[in-house]
């Protein structure tokens, strides 16, 4: 096994994606932290010229985009990450979980950053909406079987992976006391019931848990968020 260095930041979610595969496949690696409030050195734009974490050197090669690279340590090492190719049951349980990262993706994760950016409290209401219904027509249905997690596996998924970071998210931005989230959120989000008991899995988990401080977080995004809609 190559050396592993991954380029990260504490308060992106994307890089917390690599974290968790990376734990999860038990890869020993190492972190190069990257402050986000400043322009990039050159040094780094040689790495990502797009100035984003996370970013991964293996060995020789270079990888950025966070999806990208849990794609590839689940393909590079076997796990319960998700299921080997050459088997149709394979084949379809993999398609099943690339589907959920990519519903995930387009109908989830736009509306919500959406709800938290906008300097109009009325566009973020109605992204908030979108960002809720999105999670009860089209993530829910895809969880009706998690137990507790996707597609009934008792160990964390490439699914899971991909989402924790905003999962977690979601949980702590929708209390009232951030104001980070519209009111209505809180207690919308709480009615969702297979969507609760599914985050708070996920949320509890030593993987995601370790690399995610919730304090922290909720402090920095209020201080660049309210400084962003003001």
């Amino acid at each position: 096994m190559s050396k592993i260095i991954l380029y990260t930041n504490a308060n992106c979610p994307f890089a917390q994606r690599a974290h968790i595969v990376l734990a999860e496949l038990g890869l020993k690696y190492e972190s190069v932290s990257i402050d986000l409030s400043v322009p990039r050195e050159p040094w780094y734009l040689k790495i990502n010229p797009r100035g984003l974490v996370p970013a991964v050197k293996y060995g020789e090669h270079l990888l950025v985009e966070s999806q990208v690279i849990s794609q590839f340590f689940v393909d590079l090492k076997a796990s319960h990450l998700l299921p080997s190719s050459g088997s149709v049951d394979g084949a379809l349980a993999r398609a099943r979980v690339n589907f959920f990262n990519d519903t995930f993706a387009t109908k989830v994760q736009a509306p919500f950053f959406g709800s938290l950016t906008s300097p109009n409290e009325a566009d973020r209401a109605t992204k908030a909406t979108q960002f809720l219904d999105a999670i009860e027509n089209d993530i829910v249905p895809l969880l009706k079987d998690a137990a507790p997690f996707f597609g009934g596996s008792k160990e964390l998924t490439l699914a899971e992976v991909n989402a924790a970071p905003l999962v977690v998210r979601f949980l702590a931005y929708a209390k009232s006391d951030t104001g980070l989230l519209p009111a209505f959120v809180e207690e919308r989000l709480n009615s969702i019931t297979i969507f609760q008991a599914w985050a708070k899995a996920i949320a509890a988990h030593k993987s995601v848990s370790e690399w995610y401080d919730e304090k922290a977080n909720v402090e920095q995004t209020q201080k660049r968020i309210f400084k962003l809609r003001a």
